[in-house]
């Protein structure tokens, strides 16, 4: 599970997510309040908080535990002396599943800070391995907005493949939304 940092830019790095992150994302979330609201759901004002991040990390790290979810952060390291790790954004896999399906769902934000960098596309690539090579998954599934046309080119750029398009799909900014679903596979290999 990619535990070793990998670098996706000279000021960025890719690391497991850690408890220790949530003052970090309380405010990488507040900057980018505007930016993420139109994409994600409703949240209540204490989700943004460190104390709200902090819960929100117990409980993704507890899935991570049980093997269900993945949780990594990219960290900027210029405030590297601030004592505090500056989160520019994170990645997912969750709804992971072995057997014969062998599959996770992806999701990942950036900061509004370092968008257009070029690391979702680093990020994405990175997990796309982990989950091939490290948890022996078979294939990555993703959901955009119709209108997340960024998003889109970085699906499409790391090798995901539109296969359709589901109706109301999650309940976004207010309203039920519509998705168009990607999906890549991975390997070949036996389960």
């Amino acid at each position: 599970m990619i535990a070793t940092p990998v670098r996706l830019a000279p000021d960025v790095l890719l690391r497991p997510a850690e408890l220790t992150d949530a003052t970090g994302f309380s405010r990488a979330y507040r900057r980018s309040l505007e930016h993420l609201r139109r994409t994600e759901p409703p949240r209540e004002a204490a989700y943004y908080t460190p104390a709200g991040q902090e819960q929100r990390l117990r409980a993704q790290l507890a899935e991570q535990e049980a093997g269900r979810l993945r949780l990594w952060v990219l960290i900027h390291e210029a405030d590297e002396g601030s004592g505090e790790p500056d989160v520019a954004g994170a990645i997912t896999l969750s709804q992971i599943t072995y057997g014969p399906l062998r599959s996770a769902s992806v999701g990942y934000w950036i900061d509004v800070g370092h968008l257009r960098r070029g690391l979702a596309s680093a990020a994405l690539r990175a997990v796309c391995t982990a989950a091939d090579q490290e948890l022996g998954l078979h294939r990555l599934s993703a959901g955009t907005l119709l209108e997340n046309t960024a998003s889109q080119r970085v699906l499409t750029g790391c090798g995901f493949t539109p296969y359709g398009t589901a109706e109301k799909y999650l309940y976004i900014n207010g309203a039920w939304r519509d998705h168009r679903l990607f999906q890549k596979i991975l390997n070949d290999r036996h389960p």
